[in-house]
């Protein structure tokens, strides 16, 4: 499982015009992708990372502050562009797969006590963002 992580002031994700997720005070935006073999060891894993990274300001994580958290899914992360000039998506997973995993972070998150919005699985979304620092980690689990 891959994420990028943003440390923002505040983000939202529209689907077809309607805003399906939005956070509106600082806390983090997620993108996250799925591979094949990813399962409840990763999304573990994932969840921690997410809300216990000390990179909000003043070294603080999203647990610290009760800050939010906007998930999105985000299969384009595992593209492979070593070869040629089109990306292979052969590394992600397919929806059917990565669907509940990533669902299963927001819950994993949610269990934690973590404030989370999160876009539209499979849509076709615009992700607008106020990048905060700005702060941007890929997070591998």
């Amino acid at each position: 499982m891959r994420a990028v992580l943003q440390r923002v002031t505040r983000a939202a994700v529209l689907v077809d015009g309607e805003t399906v997720g939005a956070i509106d005070r600082p806390g983090l935006l997620a993108l996250v992708g799925v591979t094949h073999d990813d399962g409840p060891e990763q999304v573990a894993a994932m969840a921690r990372k997410i809300s216990e990274l000390r990179i909000l300001r003043d070294e603080r994580s999203v647990l610290d502050e009760g800050a939010p958290v906007l998930v999105v899914s985000q299969f384009t992360l595992y593209a492979d562009t070593r070869k040629g000039r089109r990306p292979s998506w052969n590394g992600a997973a397919p929806g059917s797969v990565a669907e509940p995993v990533v669902e299963a972070v927001v819950e994993d998150l949610r269990g934690r006590g973590v404030e989370v919005a999160t876009g539209r699985f499979g849509a076709m979304m615009e992700v607008s963002l106020v990048n905060d620092g700005p702060v941007t980690l890929v997070v591998d689990v």
